[in-house]
Parts: structure tokens; sequence; C-alpha cells
């Protein structure tokens, strides 16, 4: 049996939230430091493309000059946001902004907390024989 499989995409979507936790309170905490610039991860193409890597859905190369598909370490840095309003001062942080990507990305993560500690429970139940 696969560990990884049984677990699927979840272990590595605990540990991107994770990172994502980190820029945004970061950002939170920054709020009001003068020339700032507000930072985040894009979630969702960081994950497609762990997907993509992952052996479970591959993509075919037909030619061998077609690219492998990665996850390549530029992708995993965050990105600058681009402000809805400029500040005077030069710092881009949107409070409300920050704070509701922050809730956003607490329930992503506990939701995949959720899965992995209940696939956990369903294998020792297999294990066990009960």
């Amino acid at each position: 049996m696969d560990i990884d499989a049984a677990f699927g995409i979840h272990p590595a979507a605990l540990s991107l939230h994770a990172r994502r936790a980190e820029i945004l309170a970061a950002n939170l905490a920054n709020a009001d430091t003068p020339g700032y610039k507000a930072r985040d991860l894009d979630f969702k193409a960081i994950l497609s493309n762990t997907l993509d890597k992952d052996t479970s859905l591959p993509l075919q190369r037909t030619h061998s000059t077609h690219l492998k598909a990665s996850i390549g370490e530029d992708t995993l840095n965050p990105k600058y946001i681009i402000p809805s309003q400029p500040s005077v001062d030069g710092n881009t942080v949107d409070g409300d902004r920050e704070r509701a990507a922050f809730a956003s990305n607490a329930l992503g993560y506990q939701a995949s907390l959720s899965f992995v500690g209940g696939r956990g429970r369903s294998l020792l139940t297999a294990i066990k024989g009960e």
C-alpha cells in the first residue's frame, strides 16, 4: 500500500496552508509599516502544479521535446499584491483583504487536517482489523 496515495494531496496542502498563514500573518503585522509591500502565495496555481507532478495524475508527453511538469522554486515564492487603493506611505497591506484571506486559509487548513486525521483513523481501523 502506498501511504502517499492514501492521503492524496492533503499533506502538501497542509504545508502550503502553513506557509501561506506565515505570509499573511506577516502582512497583518506590518499593516502600519511605511513602505511594506504585502505578499501572498497563489495557492491554487501551486496546488495544481503539485497535482500535475503527482504520479496519480501524470501528464503524458507525446514528444521528447515536450516540457516536463514540475513545481519550481519560483512558484513557492510569494508574489507581491497589487493594492486596490494606494496609500500615501507606500504600504500595500489591505487589512480587510488580509483578514479574509487568513480566515479562508485557516478553513482550508482545518479541512485538510480533518481529512488527514479521518484517513489516518480509517487506516488504523483497517490495520487493527476492527
